[in-house]
């Protein structure tokens, strides 16, 4: 059971509508049905005076990123738009660390990479964490096989004591199993799924 304190931060990853509204460009299955648990989630932290962090996809309207220029997805979460907003019905109190902002390929909130070179640069997000003194990280989001994958996988390698809550996520499944797989990448990167 996770339990939250000040060296605990729990990372909200990616709520935002055009994942979770079935409305949205790149909307995931089952978003919405999240929300309940990720608000309990922010509740609880914040009760017990742990940090809480939400990132955000928040593109340029041209990138090779999106299909429309050579990339892989449809647009999505341009920054300033409705689907960039978080949903509605997602309560925000904390930090918000935006990614892809500059046009890159932002899977994990630590970590963004150029689309065509693959160069990688950090976010604030390790900065913002290890400033507020955090050893844990708790993450729920979306999507499981993609942005909470590559967050995970990386909190665990930065030495974050890692822990996925299953009830918190979706995955897009792209391909049938991608969800399943991705938890397994994330087991075998050291995260702890409950």
């Amino acid at each position: 059971m996770t339990s939250y304190d000040e060296e605990t931060a729990l990372i909200v990853v990616d709520v935002q509508n055009d994942f979770a509204d079935p409305e949205g460009s790149l909307y995931v299955k089952g978003a919405e049905d999240i929300l309940e648990f990720v608000n309990e989630q922010v509740e609880l932290a914040t009760e017990a005076g742990a940090f809480i962090v939400y990132t955000q996809d928040w593109h340029p309207s041209s990138t090779p990123h999106f299909d429309t220029d050579g990339g892989p997805w449809p647009v999505h979460c341009v920054a300033g738009t409705d689907g960039a907003a978080f949903h509605p019905d997602l309560e925000v109190r904390g930090e918000i660390v935006r990614k892809g902002t500059g046009g890159e390929d932002g899977y994990s909130g630590f970590m963004v990479a150029d689309p065509t070179t693959g160069d990688e640069h950090a976010t604030r997000l390790e900065a913002v964490l290890r400033e507020q003194g955090i050893t844990d990280v708790v993450i729920v989001g979306l999507a499981t096989d993609y942005c909470v994958k590559a967050t995970a996988i990386d909190a665990a390698e930065l030495g974050f004591e890692t822990t996925v809550l299953s009830d918190g996520i979706r995955a897009v499944d792209v391909e049938p199993g991608d969800g399943d797989a991705a938890l397994d990448a994330m087991r075998e990167a050291g995260a702890t799924i409950e």
